[in-house]
């Protein structure tokens, strides 16, 4: 997969919005009891929480669609609830919420799953779970059929969120995805059982590392070892394409042609609940929007990481998203300005991709449209651009002790937050020949003022078989000319202000 541009990702969260999605799962309704606990109990070695507060919120399926919507998408539910009060709660939840369509099916002498969790001054003490988790009977299977068939003409995508509650038989299974591959809907599942051949069909199945080597039968340590897993469950089982969630190790992605690693962007964890159901709405509202499976993947990571530094089972608005997506960016500028060294790594890995290296260099005090023209037409010439930066003691030795007028860290931010350049160098010498020698560049590029035979470091790349280009220069702009002017106005305003 190509390297990604988080700048570009943007608009596929705006389409988000246009994408409806048909969610079939376990719903449950997760109770949070919140509290603190001061003392032990006289009856038994246990703490005595003292309740200060209770919330009930969507859970399992229904978390799923709840994130759905805070992403701001549209969503069909069709699950499993009980005839009883915890059944009856879910409906109102959902009937609460706008953007939602619940097609659930009641059974009778099913409990509604619930999960109870107790907390005291932020920490979980215990969770109870009251649930049902064998199949569902025939008359439920066909209620649920029915209503997922029913929806398929209205969406984009299907989920299948799989909690092992009995909503996802084998024969209900089948059906669904028999039916959303006739109809073109594109599917991903959230398994829960290690049998994955139970989701053929499905295009994009997203277990978490556990699940992965519980498939398998294999270690997931590295991203090595998942790859190797996954490729075996998919050829095993025929299934089209696996995104392994793995925690602190991010995700990955492989397909039959390709695999991709994508680092956490978590800063801070500090509750996992219902991070799945995070990803995989992201996921596929991504998808449904447009996008290729390793644009969505990258989505669905930010969206992990958003969520799991939040309390309880929450939701990861688009927003959240945008804000991520923003932070990315402000640390891959951070991370263009490096040193040779570094620098030297990093092209070596883009010429192993047979990627073209194109150098340039300069003080670029004041970044100028002049500046801007050459950059451009220097990445025009190559797949990855480096610009070499003399530093600020650099600069005075060779145009007086007045400048830069820019500091070397304000110029190299400036320059690294440009699209077209990739990396930017610092150089203290008075020529960049040692990053020329060091780098290689296959293009080397300076504005049309000079010769080729002055440009400083022609004749090394030259030698090697790379090429000097002279870039047009963009008349009427100079950082000289512009100090001057700007010395001239100050001049003035005093000589004004003296009269």
């Amino acid at each position: 997969m190509s390297e990604l541009d988080p700048r570009q990702l943007s608009s596929i969260v705006n389409k988000f919005k246009d994408v409806h999605v048909l969610c079939l799962g376990d719903v449950m309704l997760d109770r949070f009891t919140y509290g603190s606990a001061g003392r032990i109990s006289p009856e038994a070695p246990i703490p005595v929480l003292s309740i200060s507060h209770q919330q009930s919120m969507l859970g399992g399926a229904g978390n799923v669609v709840r994130n759905i919507l805070s992403l701001g998408g549209k969503a069909t539910l069709v699950a499993v609830v009980g005839d009883d009060a915890e059944g009856r709660e879910i409906q109102h939840l959902l009937e609460k919420e706008e953007g939602i369509t619940p097609a659930l099916v009641t059974s009778k002498g099913r409990p509604t799953t619930v999960k109870t969790r107790f907390i005291a001054d932020g920490q979980q003490l215990l969770r109870a779970d009251a649930e049902a988790s064998h199949p569902v009977t025939k008359p439920t299977a066909v209620g649920l059929v029915d209503n997922f068939k029913a929806a398929l003409n209205k969406v984009q995508m299907v989920i299948l969120s799989d909690y092992a509650k009995g909503v996802l038989s084998d024969e209900v299974l089948k059906e669904v995805i028999a039916a959303a591959n006739e109809a073109g809907v594109p599917v991903v599942a959230d398994p829960k059982s290690e049998d994955f051949s139970r989701y053929q069909g499905v295009d994009l199945l997203t277990p978490n590392r556990k699940e992965m080597i519980a498939a398998a039968g294999m270690p997931c340590d590295t991203n090595s070892d998942v790859v190797a897993a996954a490729r075996s469950v998919m050829s095993r089982d025929n299934i089209k394409a696996l995104l392994v969630t793995r925690s602190e190790a991010g995700m990955s992605l492989i397909s039959e042609a390709d695999e991709t690693h994508v680092a956490a962007q978590a800063q801070e964890v500090f509750d996992v609940s219902g991070a799945g159901d995070s990803v995989i709405a992201c996921l596929s509202l991504g998808i449904g929007a447009g996008a290729s499976h390793g644009e969505a993947a990258y989505l669905a990571n930010l969206a992990g990481g958003v969520v799991v530094a939040k309390q309880g089972t929450a939701a990861v608005t688009a927003d959240e998203i945008e804000a991520a997506l923003h932070n990315v960016e402000v640390r891959e500028a951070d991370n263009k300005i490096t040193s040779l060294t570094h620098a030297k790594d990093i092209v070596d890995g883009w010429r192993a991709r047979g990627l073209k290296v194109g150098f340039t260099n300069g003080c670029f005090d004041l970044v100028h449209p002049g500046h801007i023209s050459l950059i451009r037409q220097a990445r025009a010439e190559c797949d990855r651009l480096i610009v070499g930066l003399n530093t600020d003691d650099s600069i005075r030795r060779l145009k007086g002790p007045d400048r830069p007028a820019t500091n070397e860290t304000s110029r190299a931010i400036v320059l690294a937050g440009l699209e077209d350049v990739s990396l930017v160098v610092p150089f203290a010498e008075d020529t960049p020949i040692n990053l020329i020698e060091g780098l290689k560049p296959d293009v080397l590029v300076k504005g049309a003022d000079y010769t080729v035979e002055t440009v400083v470091g022609s004749d090394i790349v030259q030698a090697y078989g790379g090429r000097v280009l002279l870039a047009e220069l963009k008349e009427g702009f100079s950082t000289t000319r512009t100090i001057q002017r700007l010395l001239e106005t100050d001049r003035k305003k005093f000589a004004n202000d003296d009269s």
